[in-house]
């Protein structure tokens, strides 16, 4: 039997072996596909070019921020540019938010009072002679103080006083009101003297309820009047107080 023998097959664009192609025909790429390739690799094009410009915008915002972290005064106006346009300066708009929140500011002030005009109406009541009487009255009367006598400071307010704290707070407020005051302004330095002499009235009323004998009638009456010494002082600070804040 003789052996068997392959047979090759020419053609014009393949060649085969017992029929079967040797090498696939490439398909023509038909104008469809290519119009889809395009296409495709140009949505890839745009969005590398939005990523780049994303990065770019972002650096530049970060790069901005950081500037303005390092020199914010090139970015706030002047007093005299924004004047010169018509709108507030940051000192003005500072003192319009101090004016708008000043019965905030003063609440301390008006609470004490109140206190004071509570214990000014024991003394005056004729059936207050009791020591629960006279330890009310001190009550009110260390109260309305504000922690502003050194003396009278629980352990607490002494440590926090000690350490650098302000406690008092009538010092706290006419801090706040005079804040945007020079040290040297009359109007601050008025209001500092009346809150000296709050302090000194509060102390010597409140060394008079402690030594007083509130059974007598004449002791009751001499507290009652060191205590509208105080109410006036107080009336007066708060003035100071309303000057500093131009209400």
């Amino acid at each position: 039997m003789p052996p068997a023998t392959l047979r090759l097959i020419s053609s014009s664009s393949v060649s085969t072996v017992a029929g079967f192609p040797l090498i696939p025909p490439k398909q023509p790429l038909s104008n469809q596909n290519l119009s889809v390739k395009r296409n495709q690799e140009n949505q890839r094009k745009e969005q590398r070019h939005l990523r780049n410009n994303q990065i770019q915008i972002s650096r530049r915002d970060v790069a901005f921020l950081s500037l303005i972290s390092l020199f914010p005064s090139f970015f706030q106006p002047s007093d005299a540019s924004a004047f010169s346009i018509g709108i507030s300066g940051p000192k003005d708009w500072l003192k319009e938010q101090k004016r708008k929140s000043s019965r905030f500011l003063l609440a301390p002030i008006d609470a004490s009072r109140q206190s004071l005009r509570s214990a000014y109406l024991l003394l005056k009541d004729k059936e207050t002679n009791s020591d629960k009487d006279l330890e009310e009255v001190q009550k009110l009367l260390k109260s309305a103080a504000r922690d502003c006598i050194v003396q009278e400071r629980n352990s607490l307010v002494a440590f926090q006083a000690n350490t650098g704290v302000e406690v008092c707070t009538f010092r706290l407020v006419v801090n706040n009101a005079a804040s945007l005051l020079e040290k040297t302004n009359p109007v601050k330095l008025e209001a500092e003297a009346m809150l000296d002499d709050l302090i000194s009235s509060f102390t010597s009323l409140n060394s008079l309820a402690n030594e007083t004998d509130i059974q007598v009638a004449s002791s009751r009456q001499k507290i009652a009047d060191a205590l509208m010494d105080t109410i006036s002082a107080l009336d007066k600070f708060e003035q100071g107080v309303k000057d500093c804040l131009e209400v």
